[in-house]
């Protein structure tokens, strides 16, 4: 057994109307007034007037931050940081989707300490301390909730991540109730993304890759495997929107901890340049980057392969593998999803600019389990064109 670090989040409470212990979890955990964070969808939904009305309720004195943008950009995190600062908070709640989450916990690392954002990006360079920090996640996809990780949008396009333990929360809040809301589209995608999660943890060339993150894969694979198609048919069905949203918790632990590779590497230039929602570009290539990747390693997916299509059970070896990559492509077609990023308005001149920015993703391309060049990432941008 080779050693490995695990970390994840200090507290996850789960269950449908989780969302009223609010309160309860603020008063135990803050020392000053709330930092709510959250964007303009989110205040349509009528999800956030129930948290407002839960923290009055409790009396606790908050201020509300809406202005998160999806690919969140470095002038929104520092906006927010700016008024956290002014409002001297002492807790932050961040609540709605995987950009949501992202920029709180930045905002509680910056509010809370000396660092600045241009120098923490990268593995293991902030240091804290942080404020207090709750995440309630309304999707079923990134795990932002427990992973140690925030994305940013830097200059234009480029994206570059922060990650470091203090960044997780104190307390992940899931509430499956929260999502069901949650359109057809956005559910497939955020669905996907979280398979994503869970296959490259699994399969991931980092020296991290544990036991307990592979475990975690796999029964994620498993839930949302089973469940997606009935969530994305029938937004509120209570089992499926439980398991979406659970499966997607334990493929945030496993790739917090085993970290994800290429296809998250590929699919980064797709958002940075096109606005492409982060699920949705997963989905684009992530079988193009399991058929290269199974070339050489095609028995890192045999055993996911079974867990998320129990029916590829009866197939071995590299037909297993290659059914898998095949009903992982047909489950966006059938999820209702554009599945050729030339559905999605990309044109075919744009693919050699997108194979160079992709090589940029080193943190992410190290951890794949077949070394790819840019040659390679041009193959996959055109088989997936």
């Amino acid at each position: 057994m080779q050693d490995f670090l695990f970390n994840t989040t200090r507290s996850i409470q789960f269950g449908n109307g989780a969302l009223q212990k609010l309160g309860d979890i603020v008063l135990a955990t803050a020392k000053g007034p709330v930092f709510l964070i959250t964007d303009s969808g989110m205040m349509k939904t009528g999800i956030i007037s129930k948290a407002i009305d839960i923290l009055n309720a409790a009396k606790i004195e908050f201020r509300l931050f809406a202005d998160v943008e999806a690919d969140p950009p470095e002038q929104v995190i520092e906006a927010a940081t700016r008024l956290a600062h002014d409002g001297a908070v002492g807790c932050v709640i961040g609540l709605g989707g995987g950009s949501s989450l992202d920029v709180a916990k930045l905002v509680a690392l910056l509010a809370g300490g000396q660092e600045r954002l241009k120098d923490i990006y990268g593995v293991g360079k902030a240091r804290g301390p942080r404020l207090p920090l709750i995440l309630v996640p309304t999707t079923a996809g990134t795990g932002s909730e427990v992973t140690p990780i925030s994305i940013v949008t830097t200059g234009t396009a480029e994206k570059m991540g922060v990650v470091s333990p203090v960044l997780l929360p104190d307390v992940a809040l899931l509430d499956p109730e929260l999502t069901y809301g949650l359109p057809p589209q956005v559910t497939a995608a955020t669905g996907i993304d979280a398979m994503v999660h869970a296959i490259e943890a699994f399969a991931s060339a980092n020296a991290n890759n544990n036991p307990i993150s592979r475990g975690f894969a796999l029964q994620a694979l498993k839930l949302i495997g089973s469940a997606l198609l009935t969530a994305v048919k029938d937004g509120t069905n209570s089992a499926a929107r439980t398991d979406m949203l659970l499966g997607s918790m334990l493929a945030g632990q496993a790739f917090a901890n085993s970290p994800v590779a290429a296809v998250h590497a590929l699919a980064y230039p797709l958002g940075g340049h096109f606005h492409i929602p982060h699920g949705l570009s997963n989905a684009l290539v992530l079988p193009h980057v399991l058929r290269f990747n199974a070339v050489t390693a095609h028995e890192l997916y045999v055993e996911p392969a079974v867990h998320a299509f129990p029916a590829l059970a009866s197939l071995e070896g590299q037909e297993r593998v290659s059914a898998f990559c095949d009903a992982l492509a047909q489950l966006s077609v059938d999820c209702g999803l554009p599945h050729r990023l030339r559905d999605v308005g990309i044109t075919k001149d744009w693919i050699p600019r997108l194979a160079r920015d992709a090589m940029n993703q080193t943190r992410l391309l190290v951890n794949n389990p077949r070394p790819i060049t840019e040659e390679d990432a041009l193959s996959i941008y055109h088989a997936a064109y």
